[in-house]
C-alpha cells in the first residue's frame, strides 16, 4: 500500500479563505517549484548587488599545510577554498569553522579575511560537525515527508527542535489531518529509502538569507512557517535564513553539513501523534536515525540505534507560541 491511501478526505484547515484556495490549487510540487524559483532569483539578485569585486585573504589551517589564498569578497565559500586545494578537501569537508570559534556553511560566502578550518566527521573536536550532521538530518526529513506523502493528506511541515545527536533521533514536527494514522513498517521503510536516495544524490545544501517580506512571500502556503517568520525576523535585524535542497526550501538558522552525500546509513524509526492543533489537524513527530557514509556499524550495533530512535524523543513539543519560536533549529 502506497503511503497515504488510508486517508480520507476531510474538513478543510481553519485558515484564510485565500490560503485555501491557494492550497486546493496548488499540489506540494507546484508549491516546491515556486519557493525553488524565488530562491534563485534572490540568490542572483544579491549576487548581482555586490558591484566592485573586492580581495580577501583567507588563511587555511589544516593539512596537507597552513596556506593563505586570495578570494573574492562576499562572493568565494570555503568549498571554493577547498577547491583550492584538492578533490579531497572537496569531498571529505562537511562544515568549516572560521576565525577558530565560528561554525560556518561551506557553501556560504565569506565576507571578510578569516582564517579557515575545513571540519570532517573525524575531526578531533566533531561537536559542531555533529550537530550540523543532525540539523541537515531534520531538514532532509521535512523534504522527504513533503514529496512522499499523497496531497490529500495537506500535510504541512510545521518545525524541528534545535538539534541534539543525544537524544538518539533528529526530528521534524509535521501536521496531517488525520487523527488516528499510525505507520506501518512498510511505509517507515519507504521513507527510510527515500532519505537513501535523496542522499545518493550527492545535492548541495544551499543558504541564503532573505528579507522578511520575501520569506512571508516564499512560505505563504504554510500557517506554521508564517506565523514563525515575524518572530525570526525580530531576533535577526530584519532577515530570515533559509535552505534549499534540490527545489526543497525550509527555514533554519543552520548551519548544516556541504551535501546530501554526507548522510549515509539512515532509517526513519517512527512518527508518534503529540497534539492535535484542532479539529482538522493532528501533530506528529517523526523520528530518525543517520550516520555518515564512513561511519561504518554492524547491523546489531544500528538495530540498537534503530530501537532507540523508535522511541518518543521528549525534545520540546510546539504545542503553544513561545515554545514554537524558542525551538527552531
Amino acid at each position: 500500500m502506497s503511503l497515504c491511501t488510508a486517508f480520507r478526505p476531510v474538513t478543510a484547515f481553519n485558515l484564510p479563505a485565500m490560503q485555501q484556495i491557494i492550497k486546493r490549487q496548488l499540489s506540494y510540487a507546484e508549491i516546491s517549484r515556486r519557493r525553488s524559483e524565488l530562491f534563485s532569483a534572490e540568490k542572483k539578485a544579491q549576487k548581482e548587488k555586490i558591484g566592485r569585486i573586492e580581495r580577501i585573504e583567507v588563511r587555511y589551517l589544516g593539512l596537507p599545510q597552513d596556506t593563505t589564498l586570495m578570494m573574492n569578497k562576499g562572493m568565494s565559500t570555503p568549498y571554493n577554498c577547498a577547491q583550492h586545494l584538492s578533490e579531497f578537501h572537496c569531498k571529505r569537508s562537511a562544515l568549516a569553522l572560521i576565525d577558530g570559534n565560528t561554525p560556518w556553511d561551506m557553501h556560504r560566502p565569506l565576507p571578510d579575511s578569516c582564517t579557515l578550518q575545513l571540519l570532517t566527521f573525524t575531526s578531533p573536536d566533531p561537536h559542531a560537525v555533529n550537530r550540523a550532521f543532525w540539523r541537515t538530518c531534520s531538514f532532509l526529513l521535512g523534504a522527504v515527508l513533503s514529496s512522499t506523502f499523497k496531497d490529500i493528506a495537506q500535510l504541512q511541515l510545521h518545525s524541528f527542535p534545535s538539534p541534539n545527536y543525544r537524544s538518539g533521533s533528529f526530528i521534524y514536527d509535521v501536521s496531517l489531518a488525520q487523527h488516528d494514522w499510525t505507520p506501518t513498517l512498510q511505509e517507515l521503510k519507504t521513507l527510510s529509502a527515500e532519505m537513501v536516495k535523496l542522499a545518493a544524490r550527492d545535492l548541495p545544501i544551499e543558504r541564503l538569507e532573505v528579507s522578511h517580506e520575501l520569506a512571508r512571500e516564499i512560505f505563504q502556503e504554510n500557517p506554521f512557517k508564517s506565523q514563525q517568520i515575524p518572530n525570526i525576523a525580530q531576533k535577526n535585524e530584519g532577515r530570515v535564513v533559509i535552505y534549499r535542497v534540490g527545489e526543497h526550501v525550509d527555514i533554519s538558522r543552520g548551519p548544516m553539513v556541504t551535501s546530501t552525500r554526507h548522510i549515509g546509513r539512515c532509517t526513519i524509526a517512527s512518527a508518534h501523534p503529540v497534539g492535535q492543533l484542532d479539529d482538522s489537524q493532528a501533530l506528529y513527530r517523526f523520528q530518525g536515525v543517520a550516520l555518515p557514509p564512513d561511519f561504518i556499524v554492524n547491523h546489531v550495533a544500528f538495530g540498537i540505534l534503530e530501537n532507540r530512535a523508535k522511541k518518543l524523543n521528549a525534545a520540546r513539543l510546539p504545542m503553544d507560541e513561545q515554545q514554537l519560536q524558542e525551538k527552531l533549529a
